[in-house]
This record gives structure tokens, C-alpha cells and sequence, in this order.
């Protein structure tokens, strides 16, 4: 089924075109990922996605269109973004952090619950409950802001940048964390710069470059694009 689906976005920063004409879409359950280098536009299309910005274009959310809702409609319809650099509430503990996501959920027993989750996805926070967020290494600050994101229920789970400064053991663990979130249901829409890790971890990938879509497909056609190979990877 098709959950979320963008036609001809366009975004200006003042008389500046950020984005071109962005057409692409995620079925329910699908991982798929945005690739491209460092001012491309991923972050932009995840804030327009996420209301925050003005955009041109249509964004159909199970075929009813959102581009008009402010952000906290587009939240209260399942569509979470855990955002750059994370975000956190660096002087609250741990646990409240967590506690933020759910802000707007009202079954505290369906909370309470999800926490659990979050603690056996990352049994390394449970330990550090009570911490303050500042305190933690910069893996952990990831992990908590994926938690806190995935404490607001998401349908659509929007990740910026979620590898950004993490070791490569750290790397590999956040995969294996996408993987199992998938399995509950939750349709992942992954912006990256290591462009190997989000095609490796993809069903689907985009690439962007200067604002405009260049290229679709699947890990195997992407992996074995002499363009993507030789731009993004570092293989001649």
C-alpha cells in the first residue's frame, strides 16, 4: 500500500531553488533511503515533509494530502522525524527525553509498554535511565534520539542523518536497530551521507544531487552503478 507519496515538491530559500521538482515515494513497510552529498537537500525534503518549512508540490499521506498541516497535525498522524545532529533535550534525564516523544499519546499503559521496547532495543539507556542526556557518549545520544522518536508511535519513521560522527561497530548496530524496527510496522525514510550504509540498509534508495532526483533503485542496481560506484563509493 502506498503510505506516503511526494509529486513536483519545490522548495526556496528566498530567490534561492532548494529543491526541483522532488517525486518519490515509500510503500507501508519499506525502508528506503535518500543519498547525496552535503548541501544536496536531504534535510530540507525532511523538514518540508515535516511541515516546518514552506514547500510548493503535493505530499499525499494515505492518499489525502498534507502539504497545507503544521507540524504538529503532520506528528498526530504518525509521521516522525528524529532530526539531525539528534536534538536532545540535553539537561533532562534519559527517561524524560523518552517521556517527550510520547507527549501526545494519552494511554499512559501503551507507554509504559513502549518503553520496555525502547530499553530492549537499547538495553545500554535502560542502565542510564536517570542520566542526563548530555552525559552520554555520542552513540547513546543517537540511540536515545531514535528512542525518543519511535515513543511518538510513528508510522513513518524519518531518520536525518542518524550515522553522523559514530564509530563503525556503532554503525553496524544501528542497521541491525532499522532492521527490527521495520519489523514492527514501521515504514523508515533514512537520509544519509554514507551512501554505502543507507544502500546496504535500504529495499530502495534516491539519489539527490543539486536539489533534483538523479537516480532510483534497488540495492543491486545502485551497488553496481558505475556513476554511483565512482560519486558516492569510491570505487573506480
Amino acid at each position: 500500500m502506498l503510505l506516503l507519496e511526494i509529486v513536483d515538491l519545490t522548495v526556496f530559500y528566498g530567490k534561492a531553488s532548494i529543491l526541483q521538482g522532488i517525486t518519490l515515494h515509500l510503500a507501508e513497510g519499506e525502508l528506503v533511503s535518500i543519498i547525496g552529498p552535503n548541501g544536496a537537500g536531504k534535510t530540507t525534503l525532511m523538514r518540508a515533509i515535516s511541515g516546518f518549512i514552506n514547500r510548493k508540490g503535493r505530499i499525499n499521506y494515505l492518499n489525502s494530502p498534507i502539504e497545507n498541516l503544521p507540524p504538529d497535525e503532520i506528528v498526530k498522524k504518525g509521521i516522525i522525524l528524529c532530526p539531525e545532529r539528534r536534538r536532545l533535550f540535553s539537561e533532562m534525564t534519559v527517561l524524560r527525553n523518552l517521556e517527550m516523544g510520547a507527549y501526545l499519546r494519552k494511554n499512559k499503559l501503551e507507554v509504559r509498554q513502549d518503553m520496555d521496547k525502547i530499553f530492549a532495543l537499547f538495553p545500554s539507556l535502560k542502565g542510564r535511565k536517570k542520566n542526563l542526556a548530555s552525559t552520554l557518549s555520542g552513540g547513546e545520544q543517537q540511540m536515545l534520539a531514535v528512542g525518543r522518536a519511535l515513543m511518538s508511535k510513528p508510522r513513518i519513521l524519518m531518520l536525518d542523518e542518524p550515522s553522523f560522527g559514530l564509530a563503525p561497530l556503532v554503525k553496524e548496530m544501528l542497521t541491525s536497530v532499522l532492521q527490527e524496527i521495520k519489523k514492527e510496522s514501521v515504514t523508515i525514510f533514512l537520509a544519509e551521507q554514507d551512501a554505502l550504509l543507507a544502500i546496504q540498509t535500504a529495499d530502495r534508495s534516491y539519489v539527490l544531487e543539486n536539489g533534483k532526483i538523479a537516480k532510483e533503485g534497488n540495492r543491486d542496481n545502485l551497488l553496481s552503478d558505475p556513476n554511483v560506484k565512482e560519486a558516492y563509493l569510491g570505487l573506480a
